[in-house]
């Protein structure tokens, strides 16, 4: 019988996908990305009712889009503060502005 090649668990691949220092840094990124979930998950219906809009319908989405969309990005940043990993999400903040602007730039 073959010896199987020992693949790297789940955490070790998130470390190296995300060029983290430890295993323990990992887990305070999963950390910080429950956290801003579970407030979005508390603060979102809030939002969408002070406005009035009906669940599941196009302004619903909209606004969803417009602002608990960007209150997430905000929510991960101080998450990432709180846990000392500001850096890392301020980095990805970066990259995904990145790619946005470049949606709007003109191709030649």
């Amino acid at each position: 019988m073959q010896k199987q090649e020992e693949r790297p668990g789940f955490l070790r691949r998130l470390q190296t996908k995300w060029k983290l220092e430890s295993l323990f840094q990992v887990v305070m990124v999963l950390v910080v990305f429950a956290c801003t979930g579970f407030t979005i998950l508390f603060v979102k219906n809030p939002i969408l009712d002070f406005f009035g809009v009906e669940k599941g319908g196009f302004v619903n989405t909209l606004l969803y889009l417009l602002l608990v969309l960007p209150l997430y990005q905000i929510f991960l940043l101080i998450y990432g503060f709180i846990f000392g990993q500001f850096n890392f999400f301020w980095e990805k903040e970066k990259q995904i502005a990145r790619r946005i602007a470049g949606l709007f730039k003109r191709k030649n």
